[in-house]
């Protein structure tokens, strides 16, 4: 046993002869970030002796503020002073924002220096022998590895003052102390800060840093607006939420500068006029112009306006009966279609700076809009089949201007629930944009959506292309009452996905009301007679009976329903994207509403398909989707911040990556070849 032991014990002694020099090697191996203490002065007794922690880090390696964000973690320090000496609070210089792998870092890159106030007792020596040190604990990084380092510094107060440049730079870098207070309210999960700041002072690029750890999420985007000379920013809270008494931070104005405050619970004003560094991203205002041009150009030919192709092809059939009719009409329908782009995009923007989470297409998001519609679209209905002949909203008989303007109002309502292929930048940096230039982009994208009847109604060779009038375009017209009365049906589903069964039942009363009434007045038109007193006298009990009845079913609509499908997603929410990406697997995301045929249609094709799902489930693909389908202000501000005003959007996330935004129409095998693609867990 023994014989058999000796031989261990000497193997052992001879392994730990080969790592205590190893470890004591590493204990004095030389930091990648230097560190020094210098003192501001001399020592003067009952004063305050500035010091300060000067570090020098290694070209590609950084250090970290109080507060690290996502990872890291800040510097400690552990003072040896002499008796009644003490050591205030360290104060940093405003950090940099590092995003790596999705996680954001509050960092230093290059020399920097922290300063940290030593109130001298009265009774202390003013020789310069106190002796004064440090033991200081910080962490060093590259954008791929982390170093924890440590060292004790000590001071030599018997040595010269360093230059008053070097201190004046230090202190210089230091944020000054906001002298009024900072308030702050929550609500949907959202923390919003009011920070008094005069209009004069310039914020070219601000971000805010809270000292408290997990208040917020780090890498989530900061809105900022300004209002007179209040600052208000908000941010996403973290999770678990937090509910600070008191909090303070740093707000970076972008320049390199900075100012230090203390929040408190107090009231945050709405509005204001949006700050946004996006805004110089999305490009020049006449790319934009030209984007929303092409964008509402091309909707003419996506799926979310196949409903009202009818109105539109009976219009580019009249088209051709004169040149000044022709002309009028064209004319007539742009206005309508601008008039309407301009009334949405007005209301949407006065609707956000009031603090409503809204976006493109928000009036298919009410209910009480989507009823409006549904009597609309079976009043439509009624008139392309025959039932009625109602010249004001007449869009086949008579060709009076205002029945063609009425066309186009209800073209552009009803055709931009979803964006296209240009339109997506140009809508989202309509958000972020002043006002003025805003409702450029907005009229720009009326105009290319009125386009082609335009230049049909100026340009005789256009028109000279289409069949020539007769009585083929009254059978035209009537079997143009089949896609519209399909709208009509989908807008009774939609009813009842926002409303609920009886909501929808409501509505389908309603509208059945409102046929019944057309019809009779059509019966007294055809043989002559006045129709409007029939019509008033049929219509009023079911208008009545809307008025109560709407309201109430409006109120009392049941929560959503589950979404069912063949891609087993989850419910959208930030909290769970950061989750599923933290696992280290492909992520899908995906943003629908039900009255956005562009998505639908995206979904059959290419989404849910069994192809799809089995290429998802060999790659381990996350799938989220976010229903947009009734307003959600969660949705709305990702939406905003990944410069889209509306849906769809599709957003893929490779393993360790940021997001790729997918096309807005999707092939069949688009999601499939992204999943093969992917490395298999």
């Amino acid at each position: 046993m023994r014989a058999r032991t000796l031989p261990l014990l000497v193997a052992i002694f001879a392994l730990l002869a080969v790592l205590v020099p190893g470890a004591a090697s590493a204990q004095d191996r030389k930091n990648h970030i230097a560190a020094r203490l210098v003192a501001e002065g001399p020592v003067e007794p009952g004063k305050t002796l500035t010091i300060a922690i000067a570090f020098d880090p290694e070209p590609g390696w950084h250090g970290y503020w109080s507060n690290p964000g996502d990872a890291g973690y800040g510097m400690e320090l552990d003072w040896q002073l002499p008796q009644g000496w003490r050591a205030g609070e360290p104060q940093y210089p405003v950090p940099r924002q590092l995003v790596i792998g999705g996680l954001m870092n509050h960092v230093y890159k290059g020399a920097y220096a922290v300063l940290v106030d030593i109130a001298v007792p009265a009774n202390a020596s003013a020789n310069g022998d106190a002796p004064i040190a440090v033991d200081a604990q910080w962490l060093a990084c590259t954008d791929k590895i982390c170093v924890p380092e440590q060292a004790r510094l000590t001071l030599d107060l018997s040595a010269p003052a360093p230059s008053p440049g070097s201190f004046n730079r230090w202190r210089s870098a230091i944020p000054a102390l906001l002298d009024r207070t900072v308030t702050y309210a929550i609500a949907d999960k959202e923390l919003r800060i009011a920070i008094p700041l005069p209009a004069a002072v310039e914020v070219p690029g601000p971000h805010v840093f809270f000292g408290p750890r997990d208040l917020v999420r780090y890498a989530a985007p900061q809105a900022f607006f300004r209002k007179g000379d209040t600052l208000i920013a908000e941010i996403q809270l973290g999770d678990p939420i937090v509910t600070p008494i008191e909090f303070t931070g740093i707000l970076a104005l972008g320049d390199g500068n900075g100012i230090r405050f203390a929040g408190q619970p107090g009231t945050v004003p709405r509005g204001g006029e949006r700050l946004s560094p996006a805004t110089t991203d999305a490009g020049p205002l006449w790319l934009l112009l030209l984007g929303a041009l092409a964008g509402g150009l091309l909707l003419n030919v996506m799926p979310c306006v196949f409903p009202i192709l009818s109105l539109k092809a009976l219009s580019l059939a009249r088209a051709g009966e004169s040149d000044a009719k022709a002309r009028v009409e064209g004319l007539a329908y742009t206005a309508g279609v601008i008039a309407a782009t301009l009334a949405l995009g007005a209301l949407l923007l006065a609707l956000r700076s009031a603090g409503e989470m809204v976006g493109w297409a928000f009036q298919l998001q009410e209910p009480g809009v989507v009823a409006l519609l549904l009597v609309l679209a079976v009043a439509i209905t009624a008139n392309l089949a025959g039932l009625f002949d109602l010249p004001s909203i007449s869009v086949t008989r008579g060709g009076e201007p205002a029945g063609v303007f009425a066309t186009g109002l209800l073209a552009a309502f009803v055709a931009t629930p979803c964006t296209g292929p240009f339109m997506a930048a140009a809508m989202g940096a309509a958000l972020l944009l002043p006002p003025v230039q805003a409702l450029l982009l907005f009229a720009a994208l009326g105009l290319g959506l009125a386009l082609p009847f335009l230049l049909l109604g100026f340009v005789p060779a256009l028109r000279r292309m289409l069949p020539r009038p007769g009585p083929w375009m009254e059978r035209f017209r009537h079997w143009m009452a089949v896609p519209m009365g399909i709208t009509a049906l989908a807008l009774v589903w939609l009813c009842w996905r926002l409303g609920g069964a009886w909501f929808a039942a409501v509505c389908v009363l309603v509208a059945a009301g409102l046929v019944a009434a057309v019809w009779a007045a059509g019966r007294r038109q055809r043989a002559g007679r006045p129709a409007g007193r029939t019509f008033a006298l049929l219509a009023a009990p079911f208008a009545l009976f809307a008025a109560v009845a709407l309201p109430a079913a409006i109120a009392n609509r049941p929560a959503a329903e589950a979404r069912q499908g063949i891609i087993p997603a989850e419910p959208f929410t930030e909290a769970r994207l950061a989750e599923a990406r933290a696992t280290g697997k492909p992520v899908f995301v995906w943003f629908t509403a039900d009255w956005c045929l562009s998505c639908k249609v995206n979904e059959g094709v290419a989404i849910e398909r069994e192809a799809t799902r089995a290429a998802f489930e060999k790659a381990g693909v996350i799938a989220l989707v976010g229903d947009w389908t009734r307003r959600d202000p969660e949705i709305t501000r990702f939406l905003t911040r990944q410069g889209a005003a509306g849906v769809p959007l599709y957003l893929w996330y490779a393993p360790g990556a940021e997001a790729e935004t997918l096309p807005q129409v999707l092939t069949p095998d688009s999601l499939v070849t992204l999943a093969e693609a992917s490395p298999t867990p």
